[in-house]
């Protein structure tokens, strides 16, 4: 198969593998705030949150991440000087940082679909953001890879960090007013 196909189809599940990313601490936070409403509210929604993740973790997510990893190791020995490449092992980093982002969000998501609440909304809204980082960082090595100036790149990071959790305290304060 051509390197550019596979490319492509690294490429659509990295998508499709974010796009549970984002969706799926959503449905944690609704399943959270679903256990403080009152019981016949919770008996009808707690199921339903947890239908509905285990849908998007099973189908969507863990056949994402999997494809999208296999995909990207086929690239990669397709091509195996990417590996000389200062961009590519910091990428790696990112993705190996991915992955355990993914693994502890499945650790996550087990615990809610027996019901067990370890963490509060609000930290779900911030473990949220976590996808969101890693996006950044992933995509500006890939595209810039060579020509990304370190610095400007972490300080860029960093400011995204900030600007996401004022966003989160932001979203916060107008909750609690409403």
């Amino acid at each position: 198969m051509e390197y550019n196909y596979i490319k492509a189809l690294h490429l659509i599940f990295v998508i499709t593998w974010f796009a549970g990313l984002f969706y799926i601490p959503r449905l944690f936070i609704y399943h959270i705030e679903a256990t403080q409403k009152d019981s016949h509210q919770a008996a009808v929604l707690v199921p339903q949150l947890k239908l509905m993740a285990r849908r998007l973790w099973t189908i969507i997510c863990w056949p994402s991440a999997i494809l999208a990893t296999g995909f990207a190791i086929w690239l990669l020995v397709l091509n195996p000087g990417l590996l000389l490449m200062q961009w590519m092992l910091i990428k790696l980093g990112f993705v190996g940082l991915l992955l355990i982002y993914h693994l502890i969000t499945h650790q996550m998501y087990r615990a809610l679909q027996r019901n067990q609440i370890r963490y509060t909304s609000n930290f779900m809204r911030l473990w949220n953001e976590g996808a969101t980082i890693l996006l950044f960082a992933i995509v500006f090595l890939a595209i810039l890879k060579t020509s990304f100036d370190w610095v400007y790149g972490l300080v860029g990071l960093l400011a995204l960090g900030i600007l996401l959790m004022l966003g989160i305290r932001l979203y916060k304060r107008m909750r609690n007013q409403d």
